[in-house]
């Protein structure tokens, strides 16, 4: 659970609901430090192949399908979402390699 601004923020749930867009074939949510809301939402996004997609139309989409406090504040891209062998997301080291 991420908690941001006093709220509670389910990284599966926003995975969810970022999942359903055709242009994103794998994502997953976490928390990062923030100097305002003390965790902020991201989203580290694996775009489908050949897909263009950009940071504001993933919060745009997001926008639509959450409330305003769930919505990823940044979006990452990358190649591919790193997975244990166990197809696992390790998030704790995730965040690490973000700086917190």
């Amino acid at each position: 659970m991420i908690i941001t601004g006093g709220a509670n923020v389910f990284p599966a749930e926003v995975e969810c609901a970022l999942a359903e867009h055709p242009d994103i074939a794998d994502v997953v949510v976490i928390g990062l430090s923030d100097p305002q809301w003390g965790r902020r939402v991201h989203a580290v996004v694996q775009p489908a192949d050949s897909a263009a997609l950009t940071e504001q139309q993933v919060i745009d989409y997001a926008k639509s399908r959450l409330a305003g406090y769930k919505v990823p504040k940044t979006v990452e891209f990358v190649d591919q979402i790193p997975r244990t062998a166990a197809t696992k997301v390790n998030r704790s080291t995730m965040v690490q390699a973000r700086g917190g």
